[in-house]
Formats: C-alpha cells, sequence, structure tokens
C-alpha cells in the first residue's frame, strides 16, 4: 500500500464516507414497506444528478433543497403519496448515522497531529446538524461547505476551500471521499487522494487518480507519514 508524504491535513467528504445516507430510510424501513431500499439508492442518485446540472446550468440552490428535491422525484416514482412519510424522511437526513469507524478513525489523527476537516455539499446547517449529532464535532478543525464557492463538486473552486481555509497546499492535503467521481476530482485539482471503497466498486474513467484506494476509514492512518 501506498504512503503518502508530507501531509498536513485530512480532509473528508461527508456524505458517504463519514455519514450513512442510508440510514434514514432504514431507520423507518418497517414504515416504507419493500421499496426501502431501492427508494434510498434512487433518492441519493437523484441528488447527486441534481447537484451536477444545477452546477451545468448555473442555476445554484443549496443542498437541502436539492435533498428535498431528489426525495420528491424517488417518492413520485415509487408511487408513495405520503407528505408524512415525506417529512420524517427528510428531517432524518439532518442526523445521518456516522459509520462505525468515523469518529475513531478522526481521534486517531487528532492525536497524531494533523488537521482534520470536513469539505461537503451540504448546506451549513446540515453539516452543523451531522457532526453534532453523531459526536464528530469535537475531533474537527473545519466544517466547510460548498456553499462558500456557490458550485458544487466537482468544481475545482470547492476544493480551493480548504486550501484557502486550512492554509496549506493542495499536495499536502489527503482527501478522503467514497464517491470514486469525487475522489477524481480532488485529484486532479492536486489532492493526494485515499477512495474509501466501501462498495468495492470500480475505477471510474475520469481524469484524476487516487493514491490509494481503502476499505475502510480505520485503515487511513496507517498511510500517512
Amino acid at each position: 500500500m501506498p504512503r503518502l508524504q508530507g501531509i498536513g491535513a485530512c480532509v473528508f467528504d461527508a456524505y458517504g464516507t463519514l455519514f450513512d445516507i442510508h440510514s434514514p430510510t432504514a431507520r423507518i424501513a418497517d414504515e416504507i414497506g419493500g421499496k426501502a431500499q431501492a427508494l434510498s439508492d434512487l433518492w441519493r442518485l437523484k441528488q447527486l444528478q441534481y447537484t451536477w446540472l444545477r452546477s451545468l446550468m448555473r442555476v445554484h440552490v443549496d443542498f437541502w433543497q436539492v435533498t428535498g428535491e431528489a426525495l420528491d422525484f424517488a417518492l413520485a416514482v415509487h408511487a408513495i403519496d405520503n407528505p408524512a412519510l415525506r417529512e420524517k424522511l427528510i428531517e432524518l437526513y439532518l442526523t445521518l448515522d456516522a459509520y462505525p469507524d468515523a469518529r475513531d478513525t478522526l481521534a486517531a489523527l487528532k492525536q497524531r497531529g494533523y488537521m482534520t476537516a470536513i469539505l461537503s455539499n451540504g448546506s451549513p446547517r446540515m453539516l452543523q446538524a451531522a457532526v453534532e449529532s453523531s459526536g464528530l464535532a469535537a475531533h474537527l478543525d473545519a466544517v466547510l461547505s460548498i456553499e462558500e464557492a456557490g458550485v458544487f463538486k466537482p468544481d475545482p473552486s470547492v476544493y480551493r476551500l480548504a486550501v484557502d481555509r486550512l492554509k496549506v497546499s493542495a499536495g499536502q492535503i489527503c482527501f478522503v471521499s467514497a464517491n470514486a467521481w469525487d475522489a477524481a476530482g480532488g485529484a486532479h485539482f492536486g489532492y493526494q487522494v485515499v477512495h474509501l471503497n466501501r462498495f468495492s466498486q470500480p475505477p471510474e474513467r475520469l481524469p484524476g487518480k487516487p493514491a490509494a484506494v481503502v476499505r475502510g476509514l480505520a485503515d487511513l492512518p496507517a498511510l500517512l507519514d
């Protein structure tokens, strides 16, 4: 496994990397019925598609609105007309479960002297709620939202936010994302990227290649100086 050199900060994507995006539907799967996983998968797919399409259209709204619109699409596809259920799901997105390896990994990095941060599509309100409810807030030096750039990932101006806030060069940032397209975007920008490949995805055919691929966050500290 290759080791990353000269790292000063570890920056993490939030959704799918530190936080389990499928936890809202999992928590109320009994109410949704047999469509729970399919609903969650489509919700996520449309959420990402809408960020990319809005960025190309130059019609920006925050991630909270995008998340709600994606949920509405997914509910319509699955013929679920239940406003109370819709409200439960969208509110649960504010308190996503952290993956079991997230807190210990962040704590270990902090103990070794690395700066830690989140760089996410999430709106400031969404991110604040998630890091506080999950108990990750104490292990983070910064929580950065793309709202400061006004465009979604993988626009290069988003990745520039971490360089400017943390006062380190792109090459001194270890960027960790479970989203292969995001890992590619960060690598193309100049980060040293670790792709957290939780679900054995094949490599993306995009510019920007990760420096390393891991299956869990617990594998990350061993890659650093």
